[in-house]
């Protein structure tokens, strides 16, 4: 089991940075944000519920090994779904935002919902993240830290960028990441525009930044990226398609870029470096960690990163044999696994399934397309009829001859039902607190 997190944040030698906080996670060892506040939260299950992504993340370090679980609120909720998050946590305490103490120290407001629980060493805390689902009841899916640091190999200090959020899982891995090499870790906040954030990424000398292909085509369109050079890019959240790879290849020519699988539910699946989109098809036969199979059109995982239990859902999540059903359906064409979406977001056109991002790949694949999304629309005879939005790319003049040209080009490796009847373009488009692009319905 790893050490409590405190114990490695002792060691590290970097710092964490957000707009407007600095700290080094090596002085929490001896200037605790709780001061004596810590010692009735021991065995509870606390709510983590601050603003400010590096106090987040210092009452990460200091409650795991302490708490029995921790629920890092992710922001923006609305009162109704904060309300049904904590509920599903079974939460018993919450430590809100404190008074500023200092740089290298910080001060946490402590409410106790229930009466204290037994005090108990509680070595293996659980970890209770919130799944990418944006409508219903909240799911939770449950770690500790040796299913969180399972797809983590040890690396030298590295200096590491991240556009995610750290109270979801993708953010999270890349905190986790920084800590354990022991790096520096420059983190944004929702409001900070992308320049200004990226800059910050220059001037902390940040090495490896991650995000998801959605905030990569935002950095794309960005004019402000001539001193921005990473020597590692990595993609994952979404799926990577070939046009937003080979983008990234052409801009940043001297960059590793890598795009991953991971989730939630299924913990970090794998990383892939050739460049491709995708993943080999032999490594379904291949004896690896964790273990893949592709079974009903969808892909399955089982291994140490794996989520102990999903809370909010009824039954366990996995099969006889331990796999868990990510929920994403996968194409083997030519010795690739391809991914092809979100098995619940397929479109029903006429009784055909049309995968949202197979037809926002095909789009994408227009030298003059920065951003598509793909969505329904009503239709009298089919049902639905597949429509997209587009954001062009700068210099581009979104015009019908474009909208045409986008769509022919596309028509050429899309199905009839999957080519989309209309085109409108838009200046930009949403993407939700987890990074992806916000799909309506």
């Amino acid at each position: 089991m790893p050490a409590p997190l405190n114990a490695l944040a002792a060691r590290s030698g970097g710092r964490v940075a957000t707009p407007g906080r600095s700290f080094a996670p090596s002085a929490l060892r001896s200037s605790t944000g709780f001061a004596d506040g810590r010692a009735p939260l021991r065995g509870r299950k606390v709510a983590i519920d601050v603003a400010d992504m590096a106090d987040a993340l210092g009452a990460m370090i200091e409650l795991e090994g302490w708490a029995a679980r921790i629920a890092p609120l992710p922001p923006g909720l609305s009162s109704d779904a904060r309300r049904d998050l904590l509920a599903v946590a079974e939460t018993d305490a919450i430590v809100g935002d404190g008074h500023d103490s200092g740089l290298d120290s910080f001060a946490y407001d402590v409410c106790a919902l229930r009466p204290s629980p037994p005090h108990e060493n509680h070595a293996a805390t659980q970890w209770a993240l919130p799944t990418s689902g944006t409508s219903g009841k909240p799911k939770l899916a449950l770690h500790g830290l040796a299913s969180l640091t399972a797809g983590i190999a040890p690396s030298p200090p590295t200096s590491w960028g991240t556009f995610y959020d750290i109270r979801r899982y993708g953010g999270l891995q890349i905190a986790l990441r920084a800590l354990l090499c022991g790096g520096d870790l420059t983190l944004t906040s929702a409001d900070e525009p992308l320049a200004a954030y990226l800059a910050r990424l220059v001037a902390a000398g940040a090495t490896h930044v991650s995000g998801t292909p959605s905030h990569w085509r935002r950095v794309l369109m960005d004019a402000s990226t001539s001193g921005f050079a990473p020597r590692a890019i990595r993609l994952s959240g979404e799926i990577a398609d070939q046009g937003a790879l080979d983008a990234l290849r052409a801009r940043f020519p001297g960059a590793e870029i890598v795009h991953a699988y991971a989730s939630t539910e299924a913990g970090v699946g794998f990383a892939v470096h050739d460049g491709l989109a995708g993943f080999p098809a032999r490594w379904l036969n291949e004896a690896r960690t964790p273990a893949l199979r592709i079974e009903g059109g969808t892909l399955r995982l089982k291994g140490p990163g794996v989520a102990s239990a999903v809370l909010g859902t009824d039954g366990a999540p996995f099969d006889a044999e331990g796999f868990i059903d990510s929920g994403d359906a996968v194409a083997v064409r030519d010795g690739r696994c391809h991914f092809l979406g979100r098995v619940n977001g397929a479109i029903n056109v006429g009784g055909a399934k049309v995968n949202p991002e197979v037809v926002e790949a095909a789009l994408a694949a227009h030298e003059d397309v920065a951003m598509a999304r793909v969505s329904a629309r009503r239709n009298p005879i089919t049902g639905a009829i597949v429509v997209a939005e587009i954001v062009a790319r700068p210099g581009a003049s979104a015009s019908p001859a474009l909208g045409r040209a986008i769509l022919a080009q596309a028509a050429a490796r899309l199905k009839p039902h999957e080519t989309p009847a209309m085109v409108k373009f838009v200046d930009r488009l949403e993407l939700t607190a987890a990074g992806k692009v916000a799909r309506h319905g």
